[in-house]
């Protein structure tokens, strides 16, 4: 089933790398944004069912802005995707009731963690 996503990394290559990624499996990128502030806006008008989030951007991170977007709609579906070592952050992402977590080398595994969320409901 395709996902309606939103793509947040101050990285435009990486935006790009990741919308190619999810195409083939029949998702929408909705949007795009570069940081966490563009994020919380482009959330909330576009209602996305998918948010790939990275941590470290300018303005405001990827952390704080998933708890302002959570804060806004608990049954958000945030998906960390990050170069940041998973085990320091691993806590963090738990706490505030994320998805997952996926290491940017190993972005693929954020499709398995898009098709669990199918199964959730």
């Amino acid at each position: 089933m395709s996902k309606r996503v939103l793509i947040v990394d101050d990285s435009s290559m990486m935006r790009k790398m990741i919308a190619k990624l999810l195409q083939p499996p029949g998702h929408i990128v909705v949007g795009q944004a570069k940081n966490g502030l563009e994020a919380i806006d482009l959330y909330k008008s576009l209602k996305p069912d998918i948010v790939t989030m990275d941590i470290t951007m300018r303005d405001m991170d990827g952390l704080a802005a998933a708890e302002e977007i959570l804060r806004y709609d608990s049954s958000a579906h945030i998906i960390f995707l990050s170069n940041l070592d998973e085990e320091i952050y691993r806590a963090e992402v738990e706490r505030l009731g994320a998805r997952g977590f996926a290491s940017k080398h190993k972005a693929r595994e954020i499709l398995d963690m898009i098709d669990e969320t199918d199964s959730e409901g």
